[in-house]
């Protein structure tokens, strides 16, 4: 089994890559980084914004990249199919250099709240049933093979009022928009669940990080 990485692993100034399309979570790694590692080089690349990684990263030697994908579940496919460039991940990293992908998969049955808020997506969204984040997997998978890697799970609670709620909604990319036949019964049913389940005008979404990592290059000495 592939050991954590730790600070042991790095040079006296490791150099990192975090990849993360929200500047939120650039700045949550960044800061979590820098605890372990003050004197760290920390790379950024807006996932979605920058140019693409051979364009940008011209140079290889990162100890390790870190990739997030946070995004609703359901669309940790989507994330996970731009990272399927795997030779350019083994590329800028150093030999033996760390790659981690993690991401937020929201529970769908854990509280009457989240079985009624996964049933509304099923009836209203638009493409919702394919692209649910039980597809994600394979292509989990298909990315460090034939390199082994490790998965760690951990516990994540958000509370919303219904404007954070109605938010959260819209921002995924099924959620229909206004105009769509489906946008004013799906936002009729969201506040009808809302109501049922707030305690104190908030509702609590859960969610399971994923956590997945491993060393690119290790399938070289397969």
């Amino acid at each position: 089994m592939a050991s954590s990485p730790s600070t042991t692993a790095l040079e006296v100034t490791p150099r990192l890559l975090v990849i993360a399309a929200s500047p939120d979570h650039r700045l949550l790694i960044r800061k979590h980084v820098e605890i372990a590692w003050p004197d760290a080089a920390i790379v950024e690349h807006r996932l979605g914004l920058d140019p693409p990684f051979e364009e940008q990263f011209a140079a290889a030697g990162f100890d390790a990249a870190i990739i997030v994908g946070a995004t609703p579940a359901g669309e940790a496919e989507e994330f996970a199919a731009e990272l399927l460039a795997r030779a350019e991940f083994a590329r800028i990293l150093k030999p033996a250099g760390w790659c981690v992908l993690i991401w937020n998969e929201r529970r769908t049955a854990s509280t009457a709240f989240l079985r009624e808020y996964e049933e509304l997506l099923l009836t209203y969204g638009t493409d919702y049933k394919e692209v649910r984040h039980e597809r994600t997997t394979a292509i989990i998978h298909e990315f460090f093979a034939p390199a082994a890697y490790e998965e760690r799970v951990f516990d994540l609670r958000q509370q919303f009022d219904y404007e954070g709620t109605a938010g959260r909604l819209l921002s995924s990319s099924y959620a229909p928009l206004e105009g769509h036949p489906n946008y004013v019964p799906m936002m009729r049913e969201l506040e009808r669940i809302y109501r049922a389940h707030a305690r104190e005008n908030m509702v609590e979404f859960e969610y399971n990080t994923r956590v997945y990592y491993g060393k690119l290059d290790e399938a070289q000495n397969l």
